[in-house]
C-alpha cells in the first residue's frame, strides 16, 4: 500500500491532507511544501533535491501573492465604498439644488455650469503646476558656470512666487536669474512666453531670441519669435521664422494668420488670402472668419466679406467687431436699412458687454482694414483686441505635443 502524501505545515510541521488550505493543528495558511522543513538541514546533499528548492521558492511566491491579493481586495472594497459615498453626496447635492431652484433661490443650470467651470479650472491649475515643476527642474539642470547657488535660489523663489500668484515679483526673480544664465533656453522661453501672453512683444522678442539662439530647431520658439517679429514690423525675419515653424511643426491658426498678416502689410494680397484661408481651415472660428472677411472687404469683395461675417456672427452672436464691420459692408453696398439694424445690434452688444472695450464707432475698424496703407502698430498689439488675443492663445498652445514628444 503506497504511503500517503501530506502537506507539512511550515510553522508546526504537522502533516495535512492534500487540498487542505489551513493547518489542522495551528491554523497557519499552508504553502506548497510536501516534505518537512527538517529536510532542509540534512547533511546528505544528495537527499536534498532541486525540486525541494523550487517548491520552497514557489511557496514563498504563493504566500506573497496571497498577501498582495488580500490587500488589493481591501483596496477595491475601500474604493467601492468611496464611489458609493460620492454618488450619495452628489445625489444629495442635486436634490438640494433642485429644491433651491424651485424656490427661486438659485439657478440650477447656471450653478452646475459654474461648478463644472471651477472643476476644469482646478484641473488646469494642477496641470500647469505639474508643468512648472518639470520646467523648473529642467532649468536647474543647466546652471551657469559661476553663481550657480544664487541662480538656483532665484529660480526656486521665482517659481514659488508665481505659484502663490505673485507673478510680477516671481518674473522679476526669473529675469535676474536669466541675466546669470543667458544661454538657458528653457528659462528664456518661459520668460518670453510670459511677456508674449501679456502682449509685451518687444520684451518677449528679446528672450525668445536668446532661446532661438540656443535651440533653433524648437518649432514653438520659431513660431512665437516669428509672431513677435511680425508685431515689430520685421517682415523678413517673421516670414522666415513662421514659414520654418509651419513646415517643421505642421499647420496652426496663429502661424498661417501671422504669415498672412505679413503678406498683407507688403501688399501681397494673393498670398495673404491663401494664408488666411489656411488659418480658417485649421481652426474654423469666428475670429478666422472675421480676419478673412476683413481682407475681402479691403479687396472690395463685399459679398464674400458679408458671407464670412455672417458666419462669424452665427458662431458668436455677440461678436461686436464682426457686427460693426458687417454694418459697414451693408452700408457700402447700399443696404442702409440692414446696416442701421446691424449697427444698432452692435451698439446694444457693446452696452451689455462687461469689461470689453469696444470701439466708439465702426469707422475704427479702418485701422485693421487699411493695414497696407497705415501700417498698424503690429500683429499682436494691433487694432483688433479679440483677434490678437486669439492669435496669442493659439500660438501658446501650438506644437505642445510635438515639443513634449521631442523631449
Amino acid at each position: 500500500m503506497p504511503n500517503p502524501i501530506f502537506h507539512y505545515c511550515q510553522k508546526c510541521v504537522a502533516p495535512n491532507p492534500l487540498g487542505q488550505d489551513f493547518c489542522i493543528r495551528c491554523g497557519t495558511r499552508l504553502m506548497i511544501v510536501v516534505e518537512p522543513a527538517a529536510a532542509r538541514f540534512e547533511l546528505n546533499e544528495q537527499a536534498i533535491s532541486t525540486d525541494e528548492h523550487l517548491l520552497e521558492r514557489i511557496s514563498i511566491l504563493e504566500n506573497r501573492v496571497s498577501r498582495l491579493t488580500e490587500r488589493l481586495e481591501r483596496t477595491l472594497d475601500l474604493l467601492l465604498r468611496q464611489v458609493q459615498n460620492s454618488y450619495f453626496d452628489r445625489s444629495l447635492l442635486k436634490t438640494l439644488i433642485a429644491v433651491l431652484n424651485e424656490d427661486g433661490l438659485v439657478e440650477g443650470p447656471k450653478l452646475e455650469q459654474l461648478w463644472n467651470d471651477r472643476c476644469e479650472k482646478d484641473a488646469l491649475e494642477q496641470r500647469q503646476q505639474s508643468q512648472r515643476d518639470e520646467l523648473r527642474l529642467k532649468i536647474l539642470a543647466s546652471p551657469p558656470a559661476s553663481n550657480s547657488k544664487v541662480f538656483a535660489d532665484l529660480v526656486g523663489e521665482g517659481f514659488l512666487l508665481i505659484q502663490d500668484r505673485q507673478t510680477a515679483i516671481g518674473i522679476d526673480k526669473l529675469l535676474r536669474a536669466a541675466e546669470l544664465a543667458d544661454s538657458n533656453s528653457a528659462l528664456n522661453l518661459f520668460i518670453g512666453e510670459h511677456f508674449f501672453r501679456d502682449g509685451q512683444t518687444q520684451i518677449a522678442r528679446t528672450y525668445l531670441s536668446r532661446a532661438y539662439k540656443s535651440t533653433p530647431d524648437d518649432v514653438r520658439v520659431s513660431l512665437l519669435l516669428g509672431l513677435t517679429c511680425a508685431d515689430d514690423g520685421d517682415s523678413e525675419a517673421a516670414k522666415e521664422l513662421l514659414a520654418s515653424a509651419l513646415e517643421r511643426g505642421g499647420s496652426c491658426f496663429a502661424g498661417h494668420y501671422g504669415l498672412g498678416w505679413v503678406h498683407m502689410i507688403e501688399n501681397r494680397w494673393r498670398k495673404a488670402l491663401a494664408e488666411f484661408k489656411r488659418a480658417l481651415e485649421v481652426r474654423p472660428s469666428p475670429e478666422a472668419h472675421f480676419a478673412l472677411a476683413s481682407l475681402y472687404y479691403r479687396l472690395d469683395r463685399d459679398e464674400l466679406a458679408r458671407r464670412h461675417l455672417s458666419k462669424a456672427i452665427e458662431m458668436d452672436s455677440e461678436y461686436q467687431e464682426a457686427l460693426e464691420l458687417l454694418a459697414v459692408v451693408y452700408d457700402r453696398i447700399g443696404q442702409h436699412k440692414l446696416a442701421h439694424d446691424v449697427l444698432s445690434r452692435a451698439v446694444k452688444t457693446r452696452s451689455v458687454a462687461k469689461g470689453r472695450k469696444g470701439p466708439g464707432s465702426a469707422r475704427k475698424r479702418e485701422r485693421f482694414l487699411d493695414a497696407a496703407k497705415t501700417a498698424p502698430p503690429g500683429l499682436i498689439t494691433g487694432a483688433d483686441q479679440r483677434l490678437s488675443t486669439a492669435v496669442r492663445e493659439d500660438a501658446l498652445r501650438a506644437f505642445l505635443r510635438t515639443d513634449a514628444n521631442r523631449r
